[in-house]
């Protein structure tokens, strides 16, 4: 196959897809709004999966400079209740089968991997318009237009792809994650610090929480979990660094001060993600020459899986249309048949987690998912 695949979004999804793409021969163009790769952070640390995330990678092959990246022992894990009493801790065996590594450094090898020029920076697209036998033409900022032959949209949760295939929009799940973090923490916060531990904290109660993660260069990362309206959210003004964050911390009057320094410590603004969802089990019907990958497809809560999806998308995509080289229909389709049963049960996984954060049963609710408590489950899990 000599026609390019024209990419929308140049996170770890569709970053995957080229790469597998140019495993095989064929050529891509990514296309990001973002002016560089360094012109906004990349967000925290993930775990990498054995059954999709480190299978995507196998297939970029890029096992080796996974490898390289990983953060040792940042699979401990710790559940505190609010007032600092640990009740379960995990520590790290060096044996961890889901390693953690940072968003950032997945997406530079990654980009590392690609052929100069694959990606285009500072091409955000405005418009899509269908031109018929399964091509697009795309429109961008400068004015630009591109025609499309093979157009995937991995462009997250408010994609410009997604309206060719389907009329859904996400919606707002009730949560809020505000993101907050501390810096050289063992000289400077010793005693929130020793409460995070080595990997992820969870300090938890239903409808709010604290999560922590230790990331190398002895930063704390942190998610101020919260179920409030959107009207709350809105009522808070995050542009006042100050203001935020004593909101914010009032949501935890009477919790133990080394973890509520979590937020009114914070050395960079603190930053509102607000949890969207698409619809349980989304899908489309096929539309030729056009998919979507990541959270343009399966927008979903936070569960530890959003970047695994993506990546393993990618990576299943990449070698579907290797595989119908002659047939493009026939590598979408066969993509697309596998893509929403996967999805499903990931949807019903990412709303029980969330729960067992958030729910009525919080803290107990993940001390159970993590000891493998009958009412919980057997693997443990990481916010995303």
């Amino acid at each position: 196959m000599t026609t390019p695949v024209t990419i929308i979004g140049a996170g770890l999804g569709g970053l995957t897809l080229a790469r597998v793409l140019h495993v095989h021969g064929i050529p891509a163009t990514v296309h990001e709004a973002d002016p560089s790769a360094e012109s906004r952070a990349q967000g925290g640390q993930l775990d990498i999966h054995e059954e999709d995330g480190q299978r995507a990678l196998a297939d970029a092959g890029l096992t080796d400079e996974f490898g390289a990246i990983i953060h040792e022992g940042g699979d401990a894990a710790r559940v505190l209740d609010q007032h600092g009493a640990l009740l379960l801790d995990i520590p790290s065996d060096g044996t961890a089968v889901r390693p953690e590594v940072l968003r950032g450094d997945l997406r530079r090898i990654l980009l590392d991997s690609l052929p100069e020029g694959t990606v285009r920076w500072g091409s955000k697209v405005t418009d899509v318009r269908p031109l018929g036998d399964g091509r697009h033409e795309l429109t961008f900022t400068d004015g630009s237009t591109v025609t499309s032959n093979i157009l995937v949209g991995a462009d997250g949760a408010w994609s410009r792809v997604r309206p060719l295939l389907s009329d859904a929009r996400p919606v707002y799940t009730g949560t809020t994650f505000v993101e907050t973090y501390l810096h050289d923490v063992d000289e400077r916060h010793p005693a929130t610090a020793a409460l995070v531990g080595r990997g992820a904290m969870y300090a938890l109660a239903p409808g709010k929480g604290i999560v922590a993660h230790r990331e190398a260069g002895g930063i704390l990362h942190t998610y101020v979990e919260l179920s409030r309206s959107a009207e709350w959210i809105a009522a808070t003004d995050f542009t006042d660094t100050a203001a935020a964050s004593a909101r914010v911390a009032a949501e935890f009057d009477g919790w133990a001060p080394h973890l509520t320094a979590l937020i009114t410590d914070g050395e960079t603004a603190p930053v509102a993600r607000m949890i969207h969802t698409l619809p349980n089990g989304h899908r489309w019907d096929r539309v030729p020459g056009v998919t979507l990958l990541g959270d343009a497809a399966h927008l979903m809560p936070p569960s530890g899986d959003g970047a695994n999806l993506a990546m393993f998308d990618g990576a299943e995509l990449g070698k579907a249309i290797a595989q119908h080289p002659d047939d493009v229909e026939a590598a979408l389709a066969a993509y697309e048949k596998e893509l929403f049963p996967r999805s499903e049960a990931c949807y019903a996984d990412a709303h029980e987690i969330l729960d067992l954060c958030l729910g009525e049963r919080a803290p107990q609710s993940l001390v159970d998912f993590f000891s493998g408590h009958p009412e919980g489950q057997d693997e443990a899990v990481a916010q995303s």
